[in-house]
């Protein structure tokens, strides 16, 4: 991609929003979640977000796609919607929303992996596998699963089976993303329309499968609940998911993935700010070892 062009200025403003924009949605979901089940939060969200982009999609890009193109979106769909969006909702329930974040902040280290192994065939550098060691590190301190860091004192208030979602969903995530610039689809707005709404299928049936009570949930929201909602649709969605789209189909993939270790700072000042999260200081330490890792990550020789 040059980036010295007509395109610097639009990777700069796409960038920008993913950074904060997605940054601010662990807050979002974690409000809703406290009243929604979080695959029905997924199926509420997206079918709103994904009616009004398709709807907006059709309007400006005015073209009707193939029976190919509508399947190969609704895969890419699946896989981010559907399986690495709802993982992040799912677990946010459950923890808190900076450690989330953070776990996600290892997505670039599934990307440059499943790159290898699936696309490219690059092999990664010593850096990037240096990257690697530290992303791991830095997790293991975070989240002390056998309590080697404070053996004497269980501080951790939360389960650690979401880990495995997070890991599957950031799997998902990641292939979907790498697998999009790849495959035949409609025009942007259209493709990220029909992406929501076959990750809202996707949504329904975890839903029915895995929860329970969703009408009474329903009822329950409140003014707060439906503020989120909206700012997720607006904000999360509808502008931070067509940034997103624009990057993984424009910018090179260690660009692209750099958002993942710039939300995690925003999630962990706005739910230090609005819902009195704390990090201790292991966890502090680990998050910046993390952040280190992808780092390297994502350096590349000039």
């Amino acid at each position: 991609m040059n980036t010295t062009g007509s395109n610097k200025p639009k990777l700069i403003l796409a960038l920008g929003l993913v950074y904060i924009l997605w940054g601010s949605t662990y807050l979002g979901v974690k409000i809703v979640t406290e009243v929604l089940p979080p695959f029905f939060l997924s199926v509420i969200r997206f079918i709103f977000a994904g009616s009004i982009m398709l709807a907006i999609g059709f309007a400006v890009e005015k073209e009707k796609p193939t029976r190919k193109q509508w399947i190969n979106a609704s895969i890419i769909g699946v896989l981010l919607i559907g399986m690495g969006n709802s993982s992040v909702a799912l677990s946010l329930k459950y923890m808190p929303s900076g450690l989330v974040a953070l776990f996600i902040a290892a997505l670039p280290a599934w990307f440059i992996g499943l790159d290898w192994l699936f696309f490219s065939k690059q092999r990664p550098g010593a850096l990037t596998l240096w990257g690697l060691v530290l992303g791991f590190v830095g997790l293991f301190c975070i989240f002390d699963p056998f309590y080697i860091i404070h053996p004497d004192t269980v501080i951790r208030n939360y389960p650690l089976w979401p880990i495995l979602v997070l890991t599957g969903g950031s799997i998902a995530w990641a292939f979907g993303s790498l697998l999009s610039p790849r495959l035949d689809t409609p025009r942007q707005l259209t493709s990220s329309g029909i992406q929501m709404l076959s990750g809202v299928i996707c949504s329904i049936i975890l839903s029915a499968l895995l929860e329970s009570d969703q009408q009474a949930a329903f009822q329950a929201m409140t003014t707060r609940t439906w503020t989120a909602i909206a700012y997720l649709v607006i904000f999360g969605s509808l502008v931070g998911y067509t940034a997103f789209s624009w990057l993984v189909n424009n910018a090179p993939t260690q660009v692209s993935a750099t958002y993942a270790y710039v939300n995690p700072v925003v999630a962990l000042i706005l739910g230090w700010a609005f819902l009195g999260e704390t990090l201790s200081t292991h966890a502090f330490i680990g998050s910046v070892i993390v952040i280190a890792g992808v780092v390297l990550m994502t350096i590349r020789k000039k």
